[in-house]
């Protein structure tokens, strides 16, 4: 087993139109608006950036991002990643009842050099602190739907 290989699934539901989750999904760039441990965003160019992640566990992980798909039709949203996380993460946002479901998935391999070294016994931490952001993302995208 690659210890710093993960696999997540998150699934939020909101209480607001897919098209309305859609559009505020797709602005990475105001991800720290609504998401606290999305503590940076700088664009490069249209279809790419870098993001600075930083959850309960006092490190910072950063990443370049790049656009591999952008379907509003299908509600699906995806980026390459590359830095201290490679791999790729991908919303897929859908009807649900009179809201949405959105589906985070992302598929990673850990390169920031700690983290590697700690992969075994750091494995339920990093998993928890994923959690951890994903529940606060969550919370906050809500919020932020409501308010607007």
């Amino acid at each position: 087993m690659n210890w710093s290989h993960y696999r997540f699934v998150s699934i939020w539901d909101l209480a607001a139109p897919p098209a309305a989750v859609y559009a505020l999904l797709q602005q990475v760039e105001q991800y720290p608006q609504w998401w606290p441990q999305v503590r940076e965003v700088t664009g490069v160019d249209d279809t790419s950036g870098t993001t600075r992640i930083r959850s309960f566990l006092p490190y910072d992980l950063v990443t370049t991002i790049r656009e591999s798909r952008r379907d509003p039709l299908a509600g699906i949203l995806e980026v390459t990643l590359t830095g201290d996380l490679d791999g790729w993460a991908r919303w897929t946002v859908t009807p649900d009842g009179a809201g949405t479901r959105a589906t985070y998935e992302q598929e990673v391999e850990v390169r920031r050099a700690l983290m590697r070294v700690l992969a075994v016994p750091g494995r339920p931490l990093f998993r928890a602190n994923h959690a951890l952001m994903m529940r606060a993302g969550h919370r906050g995208l809500a919020a932020r739907l409501e308010a607007v």
